[in-house]
């Protein structure tokens, strides 16, 4: 009699384990499909913008027999260029180093079959982050007077454009990413024969910024001409993904 209930018992657990998975596995697979209804479509918005912010980044590259004396030029040259920053109105608190390296330079001697040391490079790279740029302007003035105060060690390797305030150009370009999508949205319904419901999900998932970049590999001292330099314009998109219900 024991045995008997004990096999009913275990039975039943096994019986009401299996409904339980069963219902659960059930309750996925609806969800799941419920995830997949709708009409998606995805929305893009995009706005030109004068930047008014450059970054440019520049330095000193100085190459001696000794690191006392390379590193003693590299110091010189660069102080000289931190100073022509600040005189053309550059602050403190926009001027970060990027870089800075001491290393040796070699070359390949063939009787020796080996390298040898010819002397030794020290790099001291900055951002200088300019502001009020006047359509690039005062970014040539500044690389001017940079390129004046250090001489033939001053390196500027690129400049970027940026603006001050993107958020309000950001606001612009997702007021037409969400247009561009319910566009969308209705041209499909229309194609597809059904009626347009609420929006049921919304995913923002893609900013940037394309920004010109101009690439130098040195600047040369003693130009006759101010470098020209033209800011031209950013292109800030932003993408939204959007979920309509369908009635």
């Amino acid at each position: 009699m024991t045995r008997k209930i004990l096999l009913f018992v275990a039975t039943s657990v096994l019986v009401l384990t299996g409904l339980f998975l069963y219902g659960c596995q059930a309750s996925t697979t609806g969800s799941s499909a419920a995830q997949q209804q709708g009409l998606w479509v995805t929305g893009e918005g995009k706005v030109q913008v004068t930047p008014d912010i450059a970054n440019v980044q520049l330095g000193i590259e100085a190459q001696a027999a000794t690191v006392a004396e390379a590193q003693n030029q590299a110091n010189s040259a660069m102080t000289s260029v931190m100073n022509a920053l600040k005189a053309s109105g550059v602050a403190d608190k926009d001027i970060q180093t990027r870089y800075f390296s001491i290393q040796k330079v070699t070359r390949w001697d063939d009787e020796k079959q080996q390298e040898i040391t010819i002397g030794y490079r020290v790099s001291n790279v900055v951002n200088a982050k300019i502001r009020e740029i006047q359509d690039g302007a005062r970014v040539g003035t500044v690389i001017d007077a940079v390129t004046q105060a250090g001489g033939d060690l001053t390196r500027v390797d690129s400049i970027t454009f940026d603006v001050d305030d993107p958020i309000r150009f950001y606001d612009q370009a997702r007021e037409k990413a969400m247009a561009d999508a319910s566009d969308k949205a209705k041209s499909l319904a229309t194609l597809a024969g059904v009626k347009l419901g609420k929006a049921i999900y919304i995913n923002e998932y893609s900013a940037s910024t394309v920004s010109p970049m101009l690439n130098y590999a040195r600047a040369e001292a003693g130009m006759s001409d101010a470098t020209q330099i033209s800011a031209g314009e950013l292109e800030i998109a932003l993408t939204i993904q959007v979920v309509y219900a369908i009635r």
